[in-house]
């Protein structure tokens, strides 16, 4: 095998904000953590953990390195107990809540300045742990110390707010197949996975060429680098089916850089 997926499991500890779209004065978040937000966390803490401040070099070992799924919410540390699409209305209830603040000038709210940012929740309305589920794929020979990095990683926005803050709760462990049901293949020069017929998704996929039943957006984010200062740079617009769009024909993709999912080509 030339790539190797391993079951990544981390305990939500704070709030987690994976940036998304605003809707009037509400700041949505994901809910999930796309493969380009687990990138900056792990190139970020590997950056850190030697002692400088060479994010691009880092980075682009990670993509020559490593692949992603994209981490969603669950109860169960192991699996995924409800998909975001399937049942929109107990997905939302379970695990998504919202944080309201407003923008004061002499002790008075400012006009127009009142926020409410969305977030993963820690626990759901009904006290139980909530985990972020999924895998990261190392390539044969990998040297980088990500699962060390794993232990001390945070996720997604606010951070200097206390968000994203997670917790490994047990080692990667080799697993031959991702998310249970969906086909890997880790003996080409890229991992692949294959969606059956009718089937979800996991992750954005490039339109190209692909026919889907669900949604398109455009996929941008912020990254860092020597000049601009951290998440200063805004990355190129990518235009993609959103994850639990359903693919018309069995079809493999390629796990590209930052987990996005490309025709194998």
């Amino acid at each position: 095998m030339i790539w190797i997926p391993y079951l990544v499991s981390l305990r939500v500890l704070s709030p987690v904000h994976i940036g998304w779209k605003k809707t009037g004065n509400l700041q949505q978040t994901h809910p999930y953590v796309t493969g380009k937000a687990l990138w900056g966390a792990l190139t970020a803490r590997l950056v850190r953990n030697q002692g400088n401040n060479n994010y691009q070099e880092i980075g682009k070992k990670v993509d020559k390195e490593l692949r992603f799924t994209y981490l969603y919410p669950t109860t169960d540390p192991s699996k995924v107990v409800v998909w975001p699409w399937d049942n929109s209305i107990k997905f939302s209830w379970m695990y998504l809540g919202s944080y309201a603040s407003a923008a004061l000038k002499d002790k008075i709210a400012q006009e127009g300045m009142l926020h409410e940012t969305e977030y993963i929740s820690p626990k759901t309305r009904d006290g139980r742990q909530v985990y972020l589920v999924g895998y990261v794929i190392e390539k044969n020979g990998c040297r980088l110390a990500w699962k060390e990095a794993l232990k001390r990683i945070q996720i997604g926005g606010e951070r200097g707010y206390g968000w994203g803050r997670v917790e490994l709760i047990d080692s990667p462990k080799k697993s031959d197949s991702c998310f249970n049901s969906y086909t890997f293949d880790g003996t080409r020069d890229t991992p692949r996975i294959t969606v059956q017929k009718d089937k979800p998704i996991l992750a954005h996929a490039l339109v190209d060429g692909l026919d889907c039943n669900g949604t398109i957006e455009p996929l941008v984010g912020r990254e860092t680098d020597a000049h601009s200062g951290f998440g200063g740079v805004i990355s190129k617009a990518v235009i993609c089916w959103v994850p639990g769009s359903c693919v018309k024909e069995k079809t493999t993709f390629r796990i590209s850089y930052r987990g996005i999912l490309e025709l194998h080509g």
